[in-house]
């Protein structure tokens, strides 16, 4: 690495901190329970820190065994393909960071990847789980081996869109209101880094796989509405991911690491109000929508001091508040995202919010109807695939950025209020998860997790100290520090998958584990089984050029609107006039 060395220690220090991604479970520490006892009264628990207490890991002894990534001639050629590929898996990642399509909606960018898969040998099945925008994608070679998953996501965030490289907040799509300006979409979580990584990790695979005519299946699953947690959580449900022996998946950081900590579980739900329109000037008899959102809101912030633990969070966006000061809206939508340390937790704190939404609805006299969008588990790790994919990133290095990437770096660090530390020049150590649980984040590739190993791992693709769902990281997705740290990524996945091909034993300890940890658990998804996905209708031209038809099979549509018809309320009796 070219420019200023920089110290892991606060490299390290700053991640923490500020990327939710490596979240863990506690509360057994906060209620003084260990993580043993904690255990049996949550069996989840058991499968993930509990696993590794009982099975003696200490993380103040703890050190990663070496000699597990073994070179090969099908990781040679697999390696030399990202190497001699690098120009067009650039290209194809800066071509999805300027689609910046939300979730559900990436008609562009799936396609892009689809065919940049299509032409290096893989079938494209589209229409995954009923999904438009999600494909998986096959390649086959020889009978028999083991089949490995690649994770692919490539939907953007509302409101993060700013110019590539800019050093200061400078959004590249600014839409203009009198009343409230807002911000077009943007790759501020890396999602097109991720895509494509993953894409290049299982064409590079591939070519080692052909070259020395080993057995194997390679499946590439596009999946749609990952920042939405929709569309891995019901593929999963409906049987996608069954028959694989690993999952290969990693994100963009601010860092270089791997380790096997849980996410949180989370249950997405709108709960949308509905009173009577009226004039603003004058409000009685108005029923307003929008004041049982806040009512439900301002109820949600004082659940936070003793009905929330520490691993729990609740937060939210107000959908539709009306449109001007002057007309009273009749409908108020407000989206709730609920995290805890497992589903069994998850559904106390939910039918906490339950409870308020009921008792908002009640005080602001509107009617209350609601949604459950999506809900996923909490992330079953596994000690044995992290070691391994530790052992490939020790090996081939961490990502090489340039002086002016870090001159970057440090000008948006200092933009954000952040030590001017510039960028990683080395891995983070494999350290095992700690005994306490802080919260964090999720992703439906939880649920993935318990249905085969998970092998995941992230690469730095912005500075630390800049948060993942920020403008700043949009900066990066698309510039030098982003490509560098996507094409490390692609390196590691595909040395990782080589290793679990050539390494049948390796590959056994992982899957070993898999079943040891979920004993006594039995997976089932916490959507109901009746429960319709939130889905977008697409482009003629894109279900044309995918061969698919509308609506899925499946899907109702139209959608059953949902509208106001609630009556105005009473003002009371009319009173005598004072004589």
């Amino acid at each position: 690495m070219e420019g200023t060395p920089v110290d892991p220690a606060e490299i390290k220090r700053v991640a923490v901190r500020e990327v939710s991604r490596r979240g863990v479970l506690r509360g057994a520490g906060a209620l003084g329970v260990g993580a043993l006892g904690l255990s049996r009264a949550d069996p989840v628990y058991a499968a993930t820190t509990g696993y590794d207490e009982a099975v003696g890991v200490n993380p103040e002894r703890y050190q990663p065994p070496a000699g597990l990534a073994k070179p090969s001639p099908a990781k040679d050629a697999a390696l030399a393909w990202i190497n001699d590929n690098q120009r067009a898996v650039v290209q194809l990642n800066d071509r999805i960071w300027q689609f910046a399509e939300l979730s559900l909606r990436e008609w562009q960018s799936s396609l892009a990847v689809a065919e940049f898969l299509r032409q290096h040998n893989f079938t494209i099945d589209w229409g995954t789980a009923g999904f438009p925008a999600a494909f998986t994608a096959t390649f086959r070679h020889g009978t028999g081996g083991p089949v490995l998953g690649f994770n692919g996501e490539y939907d953007a965030l509302p409101g993060l869109s700013q110019r590539a490289g800019a050093a200061t907040h400078d959004p590249l799509i600014y839409n203009y209101d009198a009343y409230g300006p807002t911000y077009g979409p943007g790759h501020g979580d890396g999602h097109n880094l991720l895509g494509v990584a993953s894409a290049a990790a299982a064409i590079a695979t591939a070519r080692g796989v052909r070259q020395q005519n080993l057995n194997a299946t390679l499946k590439y699953f596009g999946s749609t509405g990952e920042e939405q947690l929709v569309g891995k959580a019901y593929a999963v449900r409906a049987g996608a991911y069954n028959g694989l022996d690993a999952f290969m998946d990693w994100h963009p950081l601010p860092v270089t690491s791997v380790d096997w900590s849980p996410f949180s579980a989370l249950q997405s739900t709108t709960f949308t109000f509905l009173g009577a329109a009226g004039h603003g000037g004058s409000p009685l008899g108005n029923r307003s929508g929008l004041d049982g959102a806040l009512l439900l809101a301002t109820m949600s912030e004082y659940l936070r001091e003793k009905n929330v633990g520490p691993a729990g969070r609740i937060h939210y966006a107000v959908i539709n508040g009306g449109g001007a000061p002057n007309v009273t809206p009749d409908i108020c939508s407000i989206w709730y995202y609920v995290r805890e340390g497992s589903p069994a937790r998850l559904r106390v704190l939910h039918d906490k919010l339950m409870t308020c939404a009921g008792a908002a609805a009640s005080a602001s006299q509107t009617r209350l109807t609601y949604r459950l969008n999506s809900a996923v588990w909490n992330l079953l790790g596994n000690k044995s695939a992290a070691e391994l994919v530790f052992d490939n990133m020790q090996t081939i290095g961490p990502p090489r950025f340039t002086s002016d990437d870090v001159a970057l770096a440090k000008s948006l660090q200092r933009a954000l209020g952040r030590p001017e530390i510039g960028l990683p020049d080395s891995i983070v150590p494999l350290t095992p998860p700690r005994p306490t649980n802080v919260g964090g984040p999720s992703s439906d590739a939880a649920d993935v997790s318990w249905i085969t190993p998970r092998v995941g791992f992230y690469a730095a693709c912005w500075p630390p100290g800049v948060p993942n769902h920020n403008w700043a990281a949009t900066a990066c997705t698309a510039h030098n520090i982003g490509h560098q740290g996507m094409l490390s990524a692609a390196r590691y996945m595909a040395a990782t998958a080589v290793d679990l091909i050539t390494q049948p034993e390796v590959l056994a300890k992982i899957k070993q584990e898999h079943q040891q940890r979920k004993a006594g658990v039995e997976w089932r998804s916490l959507i109901p089984d009746d429960a319709q996905p939130p889905i977008y209708q697409p482009p003629p031209d894109f279900l044309r050029r995918t061969g698919q038809g509308w609506p899925p099979r499946g899907i109702t549509w139209p959608v059953e609107p949902i509208i106001a018809h609630e009556q105005l309320g009473t003002t009371g009796p009319e009173l005598p006039p004072v004589t």
